[in-house]
């Protein structure tokens, strides 16, 4: 796809984060697939169905990962993201706020305030987005995170402020 050098990255060869949508999307099919191949992470093709819409395949692939690793917090937040790419979204929403709270001042922090608000921004709470997304982006710039990271929460925070700036 042209256009999408400047779209955050979402962590994956050929995925990146869409700064209309704010969710992660396939740019590149062919770098993902060279990605899963290599790849030796059980989390890694759970993160590209949910990145596809596939739920019920990501919910099946994430119940085997989470029994052999139940306390991965990557795990944990795919099992809440599952949530949200079905469109349960108070739920989606409910355990990423219980995954914050257990994970709050950790370096894990900044992560989770990021899921739960691109869910609430999908739920259409803008308001609440703003402010985890703003939480988010203050906790990576004083941890002196990824640039990527910064990045990434940097235009979220923005594309919900303009959201919501239009709604006013």
């Amino acid at each position: 796809m042209s256009g999408t050098a400047d779209w955050p990255e979402a962590g994956f060869p050929g995925i990146r984060i869409n700064p209309d949508t704010l969710r992660p999307q396939i740019i590149n099919e062919d770098a993902v697939r060279e990605a899963l191949a290599a790849s030796t992470d059980p989390a890694d093709p759970i993160f590209v169905l949910l990145v596809e819409g596939h739920a019920s395949d990501a919910a099946e692939l994430l119940a085997e990962a989470r029994f052999k690793d139940p306390e991965s917090f990557r795990l944990r937040l795919f099992e809440a993201e599952v949530l949200s790419v079905s469109h349960r979204m108070d739920r989606a929403i409910e355990l990423f706020r219980q995954l914050v709270a257990e994970v709050h001042g950790t370096p894990r922090e900044a992560p989770a305030l990021q899921y739960l608000g691109r869910t609430q921004y999908a739920a259409g709470q803008t308001s609440a987005a703003v402010e985890s997304f703003s939480k988010a982006l203050d906790l990576r710039v004083a941890q002196s995170a990824d640039a990527a990271q910064i990045y990434s929460s940097t235009v979220a925070l923005q594309r919900a402020r303009d959201v919501l700036d239009l709604a006013c």
